[in-house]
């Protein structure tokens, strides 16, 4: 289970890392190329369907197994999913991108090659910065942008399946010719914590986009990390890199882990072999897969069964020869991008006056920013810092002590807000809150109401002020001790004996109210 989203990028201790060199000489360059399988209801050049989890075999075409006599035909849909993901990226779209193949032999690569755009890609340039921020590792959040080389469709292969026992190997097409969109970035990232939160904005990005579902746990999107160190004021390192990292969290202890692998290897007079390595999750370590000191000849050349893909760039009529239906408009689709999660922060920020440490944690949880929009706009009544910091120190921190994820709570929004309520009328403080929480995790009818669960169980706010009187004239008369401090000069003596009127009140009595009165209490007793 994953944690919350704040919690996401921590490089845990108990992992098994090389020793860490105290020098500082070293600095870490890395680049990543992301993988992610486009929403499309069919593959990029065939009819099947683009169904995860189906039977083996069930959803393959023709074309996908190389039935010779077969050609591709490009699917629209998936273009058009490309096209706007570049346009939220700041990309230059080109009006004319070009298909190749890529010779090289997998087993479950019918073909024998795939179809790419490596020369006349569907768009370059861009840039996407993010927000850096992982508590307890990052002190204030910091802004890092990665530029983007270029942004190409690609078709997928399919997946082997070795049986050791049986000594088998079986081939699954249901994943040949799956659409993918490759975004390759710029090396200008320095730490697995900036990898990380690149691939967080990244994916927060398509999911708004509807690009692609990111489900990495699927294989909706899949990560490689080149990755590199040298001496300041020297040419670059040799690189080293890390295939299929399948989660974001994978992606920081991977590139933390294969950087200081590679700052013990130089500093031990060894030497760093341009290789591909793959990241054991469970060993937390990557392990060294095939070397790439010789350049392997893919042999491109242009796909001769795709004409070159021309796109419409600018605001203008169909022509005879085109068909509205056939024609994939540019500045239409510019008119289709939704709010992006960094104008979402911004637009926080500025409406809420929230501070940007918020605004981002907020905003790197989909589901904990639907509930912040839903409890807001339920009642226009509602503190927005109050229900931003319910939501961010007692619902995530529930959720991490019962090891759930936000996706995974079936509390509502509705019930949120009620809770949310009794905060701000003083009618609940944040430790009961946090008991409602558990109730209602722990409870499976969606219905039940906050209220009632504190209700039943007495969990009020204690506010009659005769009630509160009583519990502080009671703690005065039985700690005189603590009374004779406080006279003499000792004020934290004070706090001393509001401790003990929460504990009389099993922390159910209003605090604000209790201290208030303690120190009346105390002034007139001297």
């Amino acid at each position: 289970m994953s944690l919350p989203n704040r919690l996401l990028y921590r490089y845990f201790s108990s992992s098994k890392h090389p020793p860490k060199t105290a020098r500082t000489k070293w600095k870490s360059v890395i680049g990543l190329e992301v993988h992610a399988q486009l929403n499309t209801e069919s593959k990029l050049f065939s009819g099947a369907r683009a169904t995860f989890g189906a039977a083996p075999n069930s959803c393959v075409a023709l074309f996908d197994a190389s039935i010779p006599g077969t050609l591709p035909v490009l699917n629209k849909n998936a273009v058009e999913l490309g096209v706007r993901t570049a346009l939220a990226l700041g990309c230059n779209v080109n009006a004319v991108s070009m298909f190749d193949r890529k010779h090289y032999f997998y087993a479950d690569l019918p073909n024998g090659y795939q179809i790419t755009q490596q020369r006349a890609p569907l768009a370059r340039g861009g840039a996407l910065s993010f927000p850096v921020f992982v508590p307890g590792v990052t002190k204030t959040p910091y802004y890092k942008t990665a530029k983007l080389h270029q942004l190409q469709l690609e078709q997928d292969s399919g997946k082997s399946l070795h049986d050791p026992i049986e000594r088998k190997s079986l081939v699954d097409l249901n994943r040949a010719g799956m659409p993918l969109m490759e975004l390759v970035f710029e090396p200008d990232l320095e730490s697995g914590e900036e990898a990380a939160a690149l691939v967080k904005e990244l994916m927060l990005i398509l999911t708004r986009l509807q690009s692609c579902t990111c489900k990495m746990e699927d294989g909706a999107l899949r990560v490689d990390a080149n990755i590199s160190v040298h001496l300041e004021n020297t040419p670059l390192g040799t690189r080293t890199e890390v295939k299929n990292i399948g989660s974001v969290r994978a992606v920081a202890q991977a590139v933390d882990y294969e950087i200081q692998r590679q700052i013990a290897v130089l500093d031990n007079g060894g030497k760093i072999h341009n290789e591909t390595r793959a990241w054991d999750a469970a060993a937390k370590t990557t392990v060294a897969m095939r070397d790439k000191e010789v350049v392997q000849d893919y042999r491109f050349m242009p796909e001769p069964n795709l004409p070159p893909l021309h796109l419409r760039l600018h605001d203008k009529e169909c022509t005879e020869k085109e068909s509205e239906v056939d024609v994939i408009d540019v500045p239409k689709l510019s008119h289709t991008l939704p709010e992006l999660p960094e104008q979402t922060r911004q637009r926080i920020i500025q409406m809420h006056q929230l501070s940007s440490t918020i605004a981002i944690t907020l905003v790197n949880d989909i589901i904990l920013h639907e509930h912040f929009r839903a409890i807001i706009e339920g009642s226009s009544g509602r503190s927005p810092k109050l229900v931003a910091n319910f939501l961010i120190n007692e619902l995530l921190t529930i959720l991490n002590r019962n090891k759930l994820d936000p996706a995974d709570c079936h509390v509502t929004s509705g019930q949120l807000g009620t809770i949310v309520d009794m905060l701000q009328e003083n009618q609940l403080n944040a430790q009961y809150a946090s008991r409602v929480l558990q109730e209602l995790l722990a409870d499976e009818r969606l219905q039940v109401c906050p209220r009632e669960i504190v209700s039943t169980n007495g969990w009020f706010l204690i506010t009659d002020e005769a009630q509160i009187s009583q519990h502080c004239e009671d703690v005065i008369k039985r700690h005189p001790k603590l009374v004779d401090k406080y006279r003499k000069g000792k004020e934290k003596m004070l706090y001393a004996l509001a401790g003990e009127v929460a504990k009389v009140s099993e922390e159910k009595i209003d605090m604000a109210r209790a201290v208030e009165l303690l120190k009346e209490m105390l002034k007139r007793a001297t």
